[in-house]
């Protein structure tokens, strides 16, 4: 049995904007008629979970909204259910990582994270709920080294930030988007990033099919294993590396990434390696495709486990 954990007020109020919170809602509702998953509310992360990661300043931004600029940092529009929101979705992350740990697999079905900073969001994550839930996971004891796999469109770069300074994290970024200073790249022939002495990369290019992407994937997830042997995993399952994304070039269609998905989970199951999941990406017009890649990641997990 998959648990996966949703809350209907993981969608704060932002208005008409390119994130579309609402699916969120219809992927919990896709997984009702879906045999082997239960969905199951999750606790908010708390204060302290959040201020292991944050910091004070910006978390009271958040809260209060004032200052309006560095809360807002992530460019949504800031309301009082925002807070509430992102302690929900941070919460379903390290209740994720718990159930990992027990069952050997796990999802929150919630999304943006990868690009949270210690001191200010960007690119629609306001919180880092994966740096949130390894460092819950490491004070719990339930895992000494974490690994972070990101499979989003976009360069996690707020989880390198924030994994450099944490060298029991292990984090690997496969992307088709660079991402930094709260801008995107398409061109990652132009602009990339640099690794670090835990964090490791690929880029996808322009184009890139079905069979190329399987290929950088086989030959760089060994490297989640170059520092040591994780005890959990945390995979960000991006939806934006679909080709009808308006930010992707890449030429990837639903059964590529539910492949993508499938060779992720097999490979933390045959080395005994627990593994959580969150929804990442998707921008597409028509939210149904979106919804459609997150079921996937799911009907790939449940061919695994």
């Amino acid at each position: 049995m998959i648990t996966a954990y949703h809350h209907p007020e993981f969608a704060a109020p932002i208005g008409d904007h390119v994130m579309p919170m609402r699916k969120f809602a219809l992927v919990a509702k896709g997984l009702e008629s879906m045999a082997g998953v239960r969905v199951e509310e999750p606790f908010p992360a708390t204060p302290v979970e959040l201020a292991r990661v944050h910091t004070q300043t910006y978390i009271d931004a958040v809260r209060t909204g004032t200052p309006r600029a560095l809360a807002e940092s992530q460019k949504f529009p800031w309301s009082p259910a925002l807070f509430p929101s992102v302690c929900l979705t941070n919460g379903a992350c390290i209740c994720a990582a718990r159930r990992a740990l027990r069952d050997g697999v796990s999802c929150a079905v919630a999304s943006g994270f990868h690009h949270a900073h210690a001191d200010h969001g960007e690119g629609f994550c306001t919180f880092n709920g994966l740096i949130v839930a390894a460092e819950a996971m490491l004070k719990e004891g339930g895992a000494k080294r974490v690994a972070i796999l990101d499979l989003d469109l976009h360069y996690g770069n707020g989880t390198a930030s924030l994994a450099a300074v944490r060298p029991w994290i292990t984090a690997l970024s496969i992307y088709g988007n660079d991402y930094h200073e709260n801008v995107a790249y398409r061109d990652v022939s132009v602009s990339r990033h640099q690794d670090g002495a835990n964090r490791f990369s690929a880029t996808l290019p322009a184009g890139c099919d079905g069979k190329e992407l399987l290929q950088t994937l086989e030959q760089n997830l060994p490297n989640l294993l170059k520092l040591g042997i994780p005890e959990l995993i945390l995979y960000q399952a991006g939806a934006d590396p679909l080709r009808d994304d308006p930010y992707s070039p890449l030429d990837l269609g639903h059964e590529d990434l539910r492949e993508r998905d499938r060779k992720v989970f097999a490979f933390a199951r045959e080395r005994g390696i627990p593994i959580a999941w969150v929804l990442a990406g998707g921008y597409a017009r028509d939210v149904e495709k979106i919804v459609a890649v997150h079921l996937n990641t799911f009907e790939a997990a449940r061919m695994v486990f």
